[in-house]
């Protein structure tokens, strides 16, 4: 099935027929997230992106925002590069420490954690790529605690991630953040659905 990879500006509802349907639209959002989302090591977690989830996303911003259609355009600009494009899947990665003392520190530890992220499944490694659309960790080091990545694949690639079954382990290569997590198989499914 072709996944459509790009949010229209036809694709929206206005803010009054979406606050008629938000509150189921967020249900389905927490089922079609729970095969999406996976923690890897004491504080990351992934929530892999799809239309669907940014349709919600740029929805959910319009309708707290109350922005008008001044920012729409704002909101597509921002959410449309996270849509998977058929050969990728993409991902937004939160490092989430409650104490603000012990993050500070942590993410001063962690800069550049966004390039070393990777996924490996059979003889295939796909190494995770940042979104360009700004430098996630600061001059002075310091890690955003939030990071945007993709994972680009080749078509054989794309064949043995959609192979029921297959581990697929999601990690990092950083030095202070060596952690792995195995997919479950109703995440790799979920996320084999992206493909085009």
């Amino acid at each position: 099935m072709t996944q459509k990879h790009a949010i229209e500006r036809d694709d929206l509802l206005s803010m009054d027929e979406y606050g008629k349907v938000r509150a189921e639209w967020r249900r389905k959002m927490t089922a079609l997230k729970r095969d999406r989302r996976i923690e890897i090591g004491p504080f990351v977690t992934f929530y892999f992106e799809s239309w669907q989830t940014m349709w919600h996303q740029v929805h959910e911003m319009l309708f707290i925002e109350r922005g008008g259609e001044g920012q729409i355009e704002d909101e597509l600009t921002a959410y449309n590069p996270l849509i998977p494009q058929g050969q990728d899947l993409s991902a937004t990665f939160m490092i989430e420490i409650d104490d603000p003392d012990r993050r500070k520190r942590m993410l001063l530890r962690l800069g550049g954690i966004e390039e070393t992220t990777f996924l490996q499944f059979g003889e295939h490694t796909v190494e995770g790529t940042p979104e360009l659309d700004q430098d996630r960790t600061s001059a002075e080091g310091k890690a955003s605690s939030v990071q945007f990545v993709h994972f680009h694949f080749t078509a054989s690639q794309i064949a043995a991630f959609r192979t029921p079954g297959v581990q697929v382990t999601l990690g990092f290569r950083h030095p202070n953040y060596g952690h792995l997590a195995v997919l479950p198989e109703d995440v790799r499914s979920a996320l084999a659905g992206d493909f085009d």
